[in-house]
């Protein structure tokens, strides 16, 4: 039996993704290897900080 009534979504883990994955994007665009790994590195140390680690 189906069932015709729908919740509201609170969170969308898969927008945010790609949200998260386009800022990412739009922010490596045409970046060198190096650049990349400084950029990625930089953000890891800064997301080790936000979780209090």
């Amino acid at each position: 039996m189906k069932t015709k009534s729908t919740t509201e979504k609170k969170f969308d883990a898969v927008k945010m993704m790609r949200e998260i994955r386009n800022k990412i994007d739009r922010e490596t665009e045409g970046m060198t290897f190096e650049q990349l790994k400084n950029y990625y590195e930089k953000s890891a140390t800064e997301n080790r900080k936000q979780a209090g680690r």
